[in-house]
């Protein structure tokens, strides 16, 4: 597997969440993704994205285009430095909801995506990574 192209986004303010989404479509498209494929994919950036705005008091969304013959990837690291998460099995639990964002949770965005990595400990930050492909 190789990266053809990365970069970083900020999520500090309600403005990147909307570019984050964007990003991400422009790159969904740019790998080829098709329509349905590329739809999951932004709507799990809008929930991460919202998480790491909301809880994460802010951070930063990694991207990277990965080839791995035949396929095409697209690779977001959703990565804060907040309080982290307290209990990631309740928030692992279906239909569980801190009572804002789009209720999707982050089991809903792990459904819409192929690869999902939640990396968290309280005091630490939490990173999530997910990846879609072709």
């Amino acid at each position: 597997m190789t990266v053809r192209s990365s970069g970083t986004h900020p999520i500090h303010i309600e403005q990147d969440v909307v570019l984050a989404r964007q990003l991400a479509r422009k790159l969904a498209q740019d790998c080829g993704m098709r329509l349905i494929d590329l739809t999951k994919l932004v709507t799990a950036v809008s929930e991460l994205a919202r998480n790491t705005m909301v809880y994460g008091g802010g951070g930063d969304m990694d991207w990277q285009i990965l080839d791995e013959s035949p396929r095409t990837g697209l690779r977001l690291t959703f990565r804060d430095e907040g309080p982290g998460i307290p209990d990631v099995k309740l928030a692992m639990t279906d239909g569980w909801t801190s009572g804002s964002g789009l209720g999707l949770g982050l089991t809903g965005a792990k459904r819409l995506v192929n690869e999902f990595e939640l990396d968290t400990a309280p005091g630490k930050g939490t990173r999530v990574t997910i990846t879609r492909w072709t």
